[in-house]
């Protein structure tokens, strides 16, 4: 009797080498092992202002730098290195050291002097409230 050729299990056994062959070249891919941006921040914002709040770890607060440029702000700073002990090496690092700079693109232009940065526990919080100026304008509609 003729048996019918059924090439499913080829077919599973060439998805299955693609899977093997994309995580061996995941794993010695040079964009796995980068840093994520310094520092991680979170950013909220509505009509009124925009919050940033960024983890700095190990820092002080005299060591950061905030800059505004229209509607970009520019954290920078230097972040310090550790000290290990004489014969020591790193068996894993994941954290970065050297400086530092992250631009965020804010959502509108912020008014610079009304601008308030606090740092706490290693947590930087910034308030940037919206520019006078860049604020919508409600227009009054004349009913003839």
């Amino acid at each position: 009797m003729y048996k019918r050729y059924q090439p499913t299990h080829i077919w599973r056994e060439m998805d299955r080498f693609q899977r093997d062959l994309n995580r061996l070249f995941d794993d010695y891919s040079p964009s796995t092992h980068s840093a994520p941006s310094f520092p991680a921040a979170n950013i909220w914002a509505d009509a009124e202002s925009v919050l940033i709040t960024a983890e700095m770890p190990g820092m002080r607060g005299e060591d950061i730098d905030l800059n505004i440029l229209e509607d970009n702000l520019t954290i920078s700073g230097e972040r310090p290195t550790e000290n290990l002990p004489e014969g020591a090496t790193y068996h894993r690092q994941e954290r970065g050291f050297g400086k530092f700079a992250r631009s965020v693109r804010l959502p509108y232009r912020v008014d610079a002097k009304k601008v308030k940065a606090n740092f706490k526990n290693g947590i930087l919080e910034v308030s940037l409230p919206r520019a006078e100026e860049d604020r919508p304008k409600k227009i009054a509609i004349k009913v003839a």
